[in-house]
């Protein structure tokens, strides 16, 4: 029924827009890293905030992946491919956020509430309401950021494979998820954060954030190499080079 350049798309742009639409969906949550990994709690100072570490939001194990995906899509589909999907992924995060909103509001059953109270939760409308309700600053900043990302993202990939060619695929995916990452980080940190937290602050708590996406950019490289020589595979050398021609020229 469709080719195999059609359902490659229509496979990465569902775990594209998966990814990104977890990723604002749990990004609610704060977590510890060196908790996580079982290593010692690591405290530093920067920009003269003390007792810094690495509290991330559970939103970071995603985005790499989801800016990874972006350029294995620019790289075979172009940036038309890459804009097409990151404005379907803003209307469908929008989306969801809004029916959430709706079902927060909705009258709960009258038994429902206490359902889960022997488990130490005891009103479950709240829960719900906490887990699901994230603030609209940050609802607002996550989705800028993401967009402005997306497109920078597009942009620094196009400028370096113009001079890099079919050559050095690491420096052209890890660029740009790089320098996109650092415009991700901190607009979402000052759209949701300004007036809470001063710009010395919110500086400091977002180096923390970028530092953890950089080195995730880095480790992550050879899963590029991967992807693209399983695409290769899948559609053939000579159907994958023309379509990254195309993909240039579009």
């Amino acid at each position: 029924m469709f080719d195999k350049k059609t359902k490659l798309f229509i496979i990465l742009a569902g775990f594209f827009i998966t990814n990104a639409l977890i990723a604002e969906m749990i990004g609610g949550k704060i977590f510890s890293l060196e908790e996580t990994l079982g290593v010692n709690l690591t405290t530093f100072s920067l920009f003269g905030e003390d007792n810094l570490s690495f509290n991330l939001t559970a939103g970071v194990l995603l985005w790499p992946v989801v800016f990874i995906m972006t350029d294995i899509i620019n790289e075979y589909y172009g940036q038309r491919g890459v804009k097409l999907l990151s404005y379907l992924a803003v209307a469908l995060i929008l989306f969801a956020f809004a029916v959430t909103y709706c079902a927060i509001h909705l009258s709960p059953a009258a038994w429902w509430p206490s359902t889960y109270e022997e488990q130490g939760v005891p009103n479950m409308q709240d829960a719900f309401a906490a887990v699901f309700g994230q603030g609209n600053r940050i609802i607002i900043g996550s989705v800028i950021a993401f967009f402005v990302g997306q497109i920078l993202d597009v942009k620094v990939f196009r400028r370096i494979k113009k001079i890099t060619g079919n050559k050095k695929v690491w420096l052209r995916a890890t660029g740009s998820t790089i320098i996109s990452q650092l415009f991700d980080s901190f607009i979402v940190m000052f759209i949701a954060f300004s007036g809470i937290m001063s710009p010395v602050q919110i500086i400091a708590v977002g180096l923390v954030g970028y530092f953890y996406k950089f080195l995730v950019a880095i480790v992550l490289t050879p899963v590029i190499y991967l992807g693209h020589n399983l695409i290769d595979q899948y559609l053939g050398q000579e159907v994958a080079l023309k379509m990254k021609e195309l993909a240039m020229k579009n």
